[in-house]
């Protein structure tokens, strides 16, 4: 088996500084600089807490008609990234107003324009069975 280096520093700076440049879009709605940082493309996915999204254009299509994401505070945000161009991004956030946890995961590649995420899926915390 061949070692795959694991968060080169300045891969997971620049990684780091994508996710947070997506998680401020986010929070201002800003439907240009979200799209900016997904890989325009119909294998791109998402699964949202109340969709299921396939294709970059069923992506964009869901941004513009939900009018902003609900606000929400981060906690725990765990980033690696895998040799020169893969990362995970996974992350806890509260909504405003409520103490229920939500979870965040991305996958991210880095593309000749930097880095994209190419699969997400956000989820809340349930009842357990």
């Amino acid at each position: 088996m061949t070692d795959i280096p694991i968060d080169d520093p300045v891969l997971l700076a620049e990684m780091t500084q994508a996710f947070h440049a997506y998680e401020r879009a986010l929070m201002a709605d800003d439907v240009a600089a979200m799209d900016a940082l997904f890989h325009a493309a119909p294998t791109t996915n998402r699964y949202g807490v109340g969709e299921v999204l396939y294709g970059i254009d069923a992506i964009r299509a869901f941004r513009k008609g939900r009018g902003g994401s609900p606000q929400r505070s981060l906690g725990r945000v765990a980033i690696t990234v895998y040799a020169a161009g893969f990362a995970t991004a996974d992350a806890e956030f509260f909504r405003a107003g409520s103490d229920r946890r939500g979870r965040q995961s991305q996958a991210w590649v880095k593309f000749a324009d930097g880095w994209k995420v190419v699969s997400a899926h956000v989820s809340l915390e349930g009842d357990s069975h």
